[in-house]
């Protein structure tokens, strides 16, 4: 049986999500948008699900608008968001370790004359700050950070970055894709105008996500019809979207988000130890020791390849990423490890291993068990 350490990726539909959803397939398979009463019996569902979203994540129903994942929620902030800023304000800001597809949308919004700029990174992953606060200025239309990334689990500094932007006037997207689901969120108190999250990073269905969009904020739309209070059109996947609200709930209060992102964190940490002692000054842990998600551990082992170790892991019925994966799929060096200056031989030997709400301590001891043994002979040969 795998051990499944790729929850960054995507997660496994929980049954409750399962449950939830079927009957809607089965009885409420009608249009919402519809006067007659199998239409409305969908509007009310759709209705209570997005009650359930605005109570968990602390927003106003609405400010929920539904999407199919987060991609098309990043599309939706970030251009909609610029096409309705004042005049004047033209410029955009990314950070520089935004997820690559989110990046390429950077480079899309340039290569059509939007000014855009990427905010630097300090050497150990984290936004430089000063720097942020040189580039936002008054001609900023709007700024894009990310809650967490998805690589090296670092939580990046969104109250400050918050703070910076409403000093200036700019506006604030986060893609909290990582966020939402592993730590308490709530949208009332984050500071940004809007969020985007996706379903499927915290056991809800894939092919659907949402924006959180703050009342009163102006949003071009950029898909036209009548759903969605006119600001995304298109007939609204209500099995998924009640599968989203469902993997919401099941999360519980902030309490107990608190207790499963300590449980996961402490596995974390023992993985990590663990590998460090078994194989003394090979492992390097990018992020450790800083704010990061719980169950994320982006490592290397010496400069064994990302493949060679995937290789060895996939041995031991274990699933993971490796940093080129993560980044684009291919097998160029991260270019969040390039944006922290990390030399190419390195970056390329890095492996992410996230752990979720199904990761338990016998996964942990599999991997202490197998891996340092599978790796001792190849660090041997490996020139220094």
């Amino acid at each position: 049986m795998t051990i499944y350490l790729d929850h960054n990726a995507t997660t496994a539909p929980a049954p409750e999500v399962l449950s939830a959803m079927w009957p809607v397939y089965e009885r409420l398979w009608a249009n919402a948008s519809s006067q007659h009463a199998p239409g409305q019996d969908a509007r009310r569902a759709l209705a209570a699900a997005r009650g359930t979203v605005a109570r968990v994540l602390r927003c106003k129903p609405a400010e929920v608008i539904f999407t199919s994942c987060a991609t098309e929620a990043n599309h939706l902030a970030v251009r909609g968001l610029l096409a309705a800023a004042p005049a004047g304000r033209t410029r955009v800001l990314f950070s520089a370790v935004e997820h690559a597809g989110h990046l390429r949308l950077a480079r899309a919004l340039a290569e059509a004359g939007v000014p855009v700029e990427l905010l630097p990174v300090r050497p150990d992953g984290r936004l430089d700050l000063q720097a942020a606060a040189e580039r936002i200025g008054p001609d900023v239309a709007l700024v894009s950070l990310m809650a967490a990334n998805n690589e090296t689990g670092l939580l990046m500094p969104v109250a400050e970055v918050a703070a910076l932007a409403g000093a200036a006037g700019a506006r604030l997207h986060v893609d909290a894709t990582q966020f939402v689901g592993k730590l308490p969120f709530a949208f009332d108190a984050c500071g940004a105008d809007a969020v985007s999250f996706s379903a499927h990073k915290f056991h809800g269905p894939k092919g659907v996500g949402a924006l959180l969009l703050r009342q009163g904020a102006p949003l071009a739309p950029q898909t036209l019809g009548s759903q969605e209070r006119g600001r995304r059109g298109g007939t609204e996947n209500l099995p998924g979207i009640v599968g989203l609200a469902a993997a919401l709930e099941r999360l519980g209060d902030a309490a107990a988000m608190q207790a499963e992102a300590a449980r996961q964190a402490s596995l974390r940490d023992t993985l990590e130890a663990g590998l460090m002692a078994a194989l003394p000054g090979a492992v390097h842990v990018w992020g450790r020791g800083l704010p990061r998600l719980p169950g994320t551990s982006y490592l290397r082992v010496g400069r064994l390849s990302a493949e060679v170790l995937l290789q060895r892991l996939e041995r031991l019925g274990i699933a993971a990423s490796s940093g080129a994966a993560c980044s684009s799929g291919g097998s160029e060096p991260s270019h969040v490890l390039r944006a922290m200056g990390v030399p190419a031989e390195e970056a390329l030997a890095a492996v992410r291993l996230s752990l979720g709400q199904g990761s338990q301590t016998p996964d942990v001891h599999a991997l202490l068990a197998g891996l340092p043994r599978l790796l001792r002979p190849l660090l041997e040969e490996a020139p220094a």
